[in-house]
């Protein structure tokens, strides 16, 4: 255009989405040119170390690499605090145009600004900091691209503000909005590229609920197209996509290197390759003035492709915003990995945090922990302590999934407290239902000494060879194996702070099995002459006592599925106490019944000893169960009235 003759005649407008698009382009430019002064100090201050040459950064922003590396490598320090580098003044010399630039640019659309900005840039350049030398005092580099208040107004300030006005002028200014996008300048081929970032957009936007940010703009400069979103609110949080034909550069910047690297994960479906997340120092930004730039580059083989990756981009965006808030309010909750994973979970099935970040967050979990479980989850205390870590994190998520679900589609927040109240107090119900299966365990092992104690007797009552040393031996192994499970169990309990009645069925359970070992231990000494008569009502006694284990164990199975809300369940628990009690009441007479013979039978004391107190042992472990049977018939009522 003729820009001369343009301007001349007041119609400077008409250039003002080239210039806004020549201003962007500088924008980029100062910047690399910038983090290459802050480069080529850290390189002259730690030469050891290897220097970034931002390569990747420079070709992104149309700087010819080579140049900016050879600069950075070069740097060295002249005395304690100046420094020297190869081509520094002519790269002074490029910040100043860069700097006129966007200033023109902005002069262009909005006049008085940019009278400002003039004025800001003469103050720089006359207190010498812009000087176009060789050398450079260090002090005079912090200055440039510092941005604190207490500084004073520095380059980098300026070129922060400078942005910020593109920015509204580029929006003002577009030729059209595509798709949700302020665009200038396109080419023909651009369309379709631009259209693809906006999809992935468009189809997670609404994830950010009242959160501002995700404005998109896109222009062509230099030969490629150029789409930029602000993320959210975050100044040095941005991301800027340059496409060329089929070629794809994001650059992205973050001051939480955590959620760069989330972001990054977000693609690993695309062979992308990412370099960077180099750590660059700016005073201002960030809560140590620092922020990470990381630099992705996907080359597609069609433009079909490319879109593919575009889109993918576009719609990862909306679950950056309020992350990091998001990861410290989990962390409270379960360890810092799990929160990272719930996070990129709920990103990867398109579900975000920012619901739950806008329904309370904090105090939805709160809530529930308060009203469902106020005696089982102390203050404090993290939820994979109390649930154990897997329940935990799938708690977390449900949390996040109904949050979301409530706000797309307009229920109420009590609506959600109480659907998060319900999840919560099912989580615990499994907790009890594992604390229940260390009970049923006991009860197998139980079961496994009434077996044993039964084949004992069956091999002396047949004349088969019958090992007693082995007996009470495997017998004695099974008891310690219970009484292992019963410590590990209680202490689960207590740091559970679980039901009580599982506690005392834990207890129930480990005197019966005490009592059958015992039994084990009589047997194993019972002289192999015994009268049939004696060992038939041995054998009545224990056929007994197997009913017993199996009917708890029976028991137990249908009380853990008695939360779950299933009928049958609990009448089977319950008929399963009722039998229980009647095995008692079996065990009791066979025992009178053989104490009878055994008074009866003229036998020697050898053999009435041991089957009398045998007889006595197995009795008692079948009033343990119907212990048992009273405390599972507890357990159940509690839930029952839950």
């Amino acid at each position: 255009m003729k820009t001369q003759i343009i301007e001349e005649l007041g119609q400077g407008g008409i250039l003002l989405p080239a210039l806004v698009a020549e201003g962007l382009a500088a924008n980029d430019r100062i910047k690399v040119r910038m983090s290459a002064l802050q480069a080529a100090v850290s390189h002259a201050q730690n030469p050891d170390r290897p220097a970034s040459e931002l390569a990747v950064e420079s070709h992104a922003a149309g700087i010819a690499p080579a140049a900016i590396a050879t600069l950075i490598g070069g740097a060295h320090l002249i005395g304690p605090s100046r420094l020297a580098a190869p081509n520094l003044a002519k790269l002074m010399k490029e910040i100043q145009d860069d700097a006129a630039a966007m200033i023109r640019a902005v002069s262009a659309g909005a006049p008085s600004e940019g009278e400002k900005a003039n004025a800001r840039l003469s103050a720089v350049r006359s207190a010498g900091l812009l000087d176009a030398t060789n050398d450079i005092d260090l002090a005079r580099i912090a200055r440039l691209t510092g941005v604190t208040e207490a500084a004073g107004d520095s380059l980098h300030r300026l070129v922060m503000d400078l942005h910020k006005a593109l920015n509204k002028l580029a929006a003002s200014c577009s030729e059209e909005t595509l798709e949700g996008a302020h665009v200038f300048g396109l080419h023909g081929e651009d369309r379709s590229a631009v259209e693809a970032f906006m999809k992935g957009l468009n189809e997670t936007r609404g994830l950010k609920f009242n959160h501002p940010g995700l404005d998109t703009m896109a222009t062509r400069s230099g030969g490629r197209l150029l789409i930029q979103n602000d993320i959210g609110t975050t100044d040095a949080h941005v991301v800027v996509i340059a496409v060329k034909k089929n070629a794809v550069t994001v650059t992205y910047t973050d001051v939480h290197l955590a959620r760069a690297k989330f972001f990054i994960s977000l693609f690993d479906k695309f062979e992308a390759t990412w370099s960077g997340l180099d750590r660059h120092t700016a005073a201002g930004l960030g809560e140590d003035n620092s922020f990470y730039l990381v630099t992705g580059q996907f080359q597609a083989s069609h433009a079909a492709h490319r879109n593919e990756f575009l889109t993918a981009v576009g719609g990862a965006l909306v679950f950056l915003i309020d992350w990091n808030k998001a990861r410290k309010l989990l962390r409270t909750w379960v360890a810092k990995d799990d929160a990272a994973r719930i996070l990129e979970w709920a990103a990867r099935h398109r579900i975000g945090h920012r619901g739950f970040l806008e329904l309370g967050g904090n105090e939805l979990l709160g809530s529930a922990v308060r009203n469902a479980a106020p005696a089982r989850i102390g203050f404090g205390e993290r939820l994979d302590q109390a649930l154990g870590r897997t329940a935990a994190i799938d708690f977390l998520k449900a949390a996040l999934r109904a949050s979301t679900g409530a706000l797309l589609t307009g229920r109420s927040v009590r609506t959600v407290r109480d659907q998060i109240e319900a999840d919560l107090v099912r989580h615990l119900e499994r907790v009890d239902g594992a604390l229940l299966a260390a009970v049923l365990r006991q009860i197998g092992l139980a079961h496994d000494l009434v077996a044993a104690i039964s084949r004992h007797i069956d091999a002396l009552r047949v004349g088969r060879p019958a090992d007693p040393k082995l007996l009470a031996r495997r017998c004695g192994a099974i008891e310690q194996k219970v009484d292992r499970i019963a410590l590990e169990t209680r202490k689960e309990i207590d740091r559970l702070n679980a039901r009580p009645t599982i506690g005392q069925l834990i207890d129930r359970a480990e005197e019966a099995v005490d009592e059958l070992e015992q039994a084990a231990f009589i047997a194993s000494l019972m002289p192999d002459r015994a009268d049939p008569s004696l060992l038939t009502a041995l054998a009545e006694l224990c056929a007994v006592a197997m009913t017993a284990t199996e009917v708890a164990a029976s028991g137990i199975a249908a009380a853990t599925d008695v939360p779950e809300g299933r009928r049958a369940d609990s009448e089977d628990a319950l008929t399963a106490v009722t039998r229980l009690i009647d095995a008692e009441h079996a065990a009791d007479s066979l025992e009178r019944a053989t104490t009878a013979l055994v008074f009866g039978g003229g036998f020697d004391v050898a053999i009435s000893l041991s089957v009398l107190e045998l007889a006595r042992a197995i009795e008692r472990a079948t009033d343990r169960f119907a212990g048992f049977g009273h405390l599972l018939r507890r357990h159940i009522m509690i839930d029952l009235a839950a």
